[in-house]
């Protein structure tokens, strides 16, 4: 999750100009394919800036959510058990899912960054030489 925000923030520190990443597609190396078509990396900039707030919502509000005394019953007691091996279950099955999709996230945001520095690198004129 860190590595995610860390990777986010960076992206968004570094890409000052977001419009250079219009028509620019992703490299085979870092970025994994688009969903649904061939989305360029500007889209994707777009893309992770919106989910960033959601994620950091998500967590915020599953910190804020306390157990609750009243769904508890007195014969719950007897199939608690079971139903603890389920939610294991099915809380490793969605951990799993979302370190998935962090991992991706987090690898195209540093593929965008990456990237975003070579075009930068590519029009500004290179030390030493005159600029006119």
């Amino acid at each position: 999750m860190e590595q995610y925000f860390s990777a986010t923030r960076k992206m968004e520190r570094e890409v000052m100009f977001p419009s250079l990443l219009r028509g620019v597609f992703p490299q085979q190396e870092g970025a994994a394919p688009a969903t649904g078509g061939r989305a360029d990396l500007y889209e994707r900039y777009q893309l992770l800036k919106a989910i960033k707030p959601v994620v950091e919502k998500g967590l915020a509000s599953v910190a804020d959510q306390s157990p609750s005394g009243a769904d508890a019953d007195a014969d719950a007691d007897a199939s608690s058990d079971a139903v603890d091996a389920q939610l294991e279950e099915r809380l490793s099955h969605h951990l799993a899912g979302l370190q998935q999709v962090l991992t991706h996230l987090t690898r195209d945001a540093n593929a965008l960054t990456r990237r975003y520095s070579q075009i930068l690198e590519q029009i500004s004129p290179g030390e030493g030489q005159p600029s006119w």
